[in-house]
């Protein structure tokens, strides 16, 4: 019997976009199942590889800007653009992501989102009436001090003197308005929804992966907290709290308090724009994965939601993945979890990785005839 197949995988980091891991596994899944019909749909959760995924649902077409990266360093950065419905896409990892710095030259203190800020200054000099960006993969522990100074948002210290590096903000006692403060609608994609401060905050959870030692936890917290005390008295709220303010190092605190946007999960965007429900309704097998299935997995993610999905509408959904956490083949949200892993070594896997994903995706097909 011929079935209705939806491939959605996310990206195998560091490996394989979302798209060719998409093609990997149609091209294994054809070869034992000739008979399906394969709709093959990239996922992003608003990380990296964002904007190649949203740009192709919206039809948006890519452009470059010279701007700066994180250590505010000359760089070429591409960006999307819709022109009939004036929609920009912007990706941070595209600007300030930790792939664009050479590893461990820079610590976090050096770096800022001032060059994210020029970009969505290109955007809106371009007409945009709404940017989606997706914050994942930065590099940046600033909360979006560096993008506020770049939209013209100044900060001043007791002394009269203005606050141009975010480890001064524990001195902050003003916030100065640009001479515009209509941004459009912008909308952040998030995939966590951490507080900016605190022991779920931005620099406690993620700022180890920056680069961040337990010695600079304090410093690092007492700067985001004097930005935070003093939006809260500017703007009249603590958006310190808000769900997705500790994302991307704070960013999205810092988008949504200096540039008035609204964070949505970036599952549920793209979820949106892909009209994942009326997809779901006509196909008889889901096959998602991303580059490992552990716990995090079902806390958000987009392969979880995925799975998620389907569960509640009894639709199979196979997880492939480079590898699989301990236990999690026990979860009941998949049909069935296997990872490359299963196949051969992390190291021969991340070596050549479309081939053993396409291998993975023939061997699951071939089992499942039986299944």
């Amino acid at each position: 019997m011929s079935l209705k197949v939806l491939v959605v995988p996310d990206k195998f980091k560091g490996t394989l976009t979302a798209l060719a891991a998409a093609q990997a596994i149609a091209r294994g899944w054809r070869r034992a199942r000739p008979q399906d019909s394969l709709k093959l749909l990239p996922m992003t959760d608003g990380g990296d590889g964002f904007g190649a995924v949203m740009s192709r649902l919206v039809k948006a077409h890519p452009q470059r800007i010279k701007t700066r990266n994180a250590a505010q360093c000359p760089c070429r950065a591409t960006w999307w653009w819709e022109a009939q419905t004036k929609t920009a896409i912007i990706e941070t990892a595209q600007v300030i992501g930790m792939a664009m710095l050479p590893p461990g030259q820079f610590h976090p203190f050096e770096l800022d989102t001032f060059g994210l800020g020029k970009l969505v200054q290109t955007a809106l000099t371009k007409g945009a009436r709404q940017i989606l960006i997706g914050i994942g993969g930065s590099a940046t522990n600033d909360g979006g001090f560096g993008l506020a100074r770049a939209m013209g948002w100044e900060f001043w210290a007791a002394n009269r003197k203005p606050i141009r590096q975010w480890t001064e903000l524990h001195q902050l006692v003003e916030l100065r308005p640009p001479p515009r403060l209509g941004f459009g609608r912008i909308t952040v994609a998030v995939d966590v929804r951490n507080p900016l401060l605190g022991g779920r905050g931005a620099t406690r959870v993620y700022g180890p992966q920056k680069g961040l030692r337990a010695e600079d936890f304090q410093r690092s917290e007492r700067c985001l907290q004097g930005l935070a005390n003093e939006a809260r008295r500017y703007f009249g709220r603590d958006l310190a709290k808000s769900p997705g303010a500790g994302a991307a190092g704070g960013l999205g605190f810092g988008l949504m308090a200096f540039l008035g946007a609204r964070s949505e999960s970036g599952f549920t965007l793209f979820a949106r724009h892909a009209k994942l429900n009326r997809l779901l309704r006509s196909t008889d097998l889901v096959i998602t994965g991303e580059g490992a299935i552990d716990r995090s997995t079902l806390m958000g993610k987009g392969t979880g939601e995925i799975a998620q999905l389907c569960r509640e509408r009894n639709i199979p959904c196979l997880g492939l993945a480079g590898g699989l956490a301990p236990g999690i083949r026990q979860s009941k949200l998949f049909h069935e979890l296997r990872a490359l892993t299963d196949l051969t070594t992390v190291a021969t896997a991340k070596a050549k990785p479309a081939i053993w994903l396409e291998r993975l995706a023939k061997l699951t097909a071939r089992n499942y005839q039986t299944s």
